[in-house]
C-alpha cells in the first residue's frame, strides 16, 4: 500500500501541483482547503495519512494552530508533518518548530525537493 499524504493548502492551484508531484512519485494523496478543513478530514478519516503537507498562511484556521492542535492529538502522533510555505523568516521557521513540524519546504518550491523532503520525513517516522 503507497503511503498516504495529506495537502493542506488553501490555494487550489498549489494543491494541484503538489498532488500531481507525490502522485507521480507513488504517493496517494488526499486534501484539505485549511487548518479546520485538515482537523475535520483527520477526525473523519479511519486511516490516518503518514504525512501532512500544512501551508502557513490560511483562512480560518493557520498551519501552526493546526499543527499544535494536531501534535496535542496521541491519535495523530506518528503523522510526519511538512510546513510548505512562503514564510521563510526565521522567527516563522521557529514558530513551525515549536509547534512539531517535521521539516519545511519554502514555496516557490523545487518539485523534486518537495518528495524528497516528504520521503525523508516518512522515513524518519518509520
Amino acid at each position: 500500500m503507497p503511503p498516504t499524504v495529506l495537502v493542506v493548502d488553501d490555494t487550489a492551484s498549489i494543491r494541484f501541483l503538489i498532488r500531481t508531484n507525490l502522485e507521480l512519485a507513488g504517493f496517494d494523496v488526499i486534501e484539505a482547503e485549511d487548518g479546520q478543513d485538515c482537523l475535520d478530514t483527520l477526525r473523519d478519516l479511519e486511516t490516518l495519512p503518514d504525512v501532512i503537507t500544512m501551508d502557513m498562511m490560511m483562512p480560518r484556521m493557520d498551519g501552526v494552530t493546526a499543527i499544535t492542535r494536531i501534535r496535542s492529538n496521541q491519535r495523530y502522533a506518528g503523522i510526519g508533518l511538512v510546513m510548505v510555505s512562503t514564510q521563510s523568516q526565521q522567527i516563522d521557521l521557529n514558530r513551525a518548530a515549536a509547534a512539531g513540524v517535521d521539516d519545511y519546504v519554502t514555496k516557490p518550491f523545487d518539485p523534486d525537493n518537495l518528495v524528497e523532503t516528504v520521503r525523508r520525513v516518512l522515513q524518519s517516522r518509520a
